[in-house]
């Protein structure tokens, strides 16, 4: 059977909105694909730790990412690796780059438990950063202008050749996400 991995943003959690919205619609509309939404940790050698066991044991099932936010840098990742089909919602581009201000303690947004963060955590982000998009045809972006955390124009350049739509106003958590769900599914089964 394939699967739908939706990958949530960074400090997020399953219990996102976009993430129950896709649940919810894949439920209704596509039950003959898995959907799997694990709770990702803030540590990037983790999260890949997690899911490449995932794909692999899918594998040669068709295996579909969606990602937001810094879901979208993890599908990317492993798009690149595994050559795989992926949506990407407002995507973090370079996350190295943008993780300090989260050194030291934190709490996840929804489920409120603890985590420290420190500059070898970075550096986990900076060395799984592909350095260039080579499947360019396995992506689909959705960016709003609005995004008040990530600078859309940083994901039109990083993923030039792709296919991207980039709606004006929104922000970050992507206004009316589920209102593509269906064409999401759509680029992601179209073979």
């Amino acid at each position: 059977m394939s699967i739908l991995l939706y990958l949530h943003g960074f400090n997020s959690s399953p219990q996102s909105k976009k993430a129950i919205e896709t649940e919810q619609w894949m439920r209704l509309n596509a039950p003959h694909i898995s959907y799997c939404c694990p709770q990702l940790s803030p540590y990037a050698s983790e999260v890949m730790g997690m899911l490449r066991p995932i794909i692999e044991a899918h594998l040669p099932q068709p295996v579909y990412l969606i990602g937001s936010s810094m879901g979208g840098f993890f599908a990317t990742c492993l798009a690149e690796q595994y050559n795989l089909r992926a949506v990407l919602i407002n995507p973090a581009v370079n996350p190295g780059s943008g993780l300090h201000s989260w050194l030291g303690e934190n709490s996840n947004f929804i489920t409120g438990e603890k985590w420290i963060f420190k500059p070898e955590h970075i550096e986990e982000y900076s060395d799984l950063d592909p350095q260039d998009i080579k499947r360019q045809q396995n992506y689909k972006l959705r960016l709003q202008t609005g995004d008040e955390v990530l600078d859309y124009r940083h994901a039109q350049r990083r993923y030039r050749g792709c296919s991207i739509e980039t709606e004006v106003g929104g922000d970050h958590s992507f206004v009316d996400y589920q209102r593509h769900i269906s064409a999401n599914l759509e680029f992601l089964t179209h073979v």
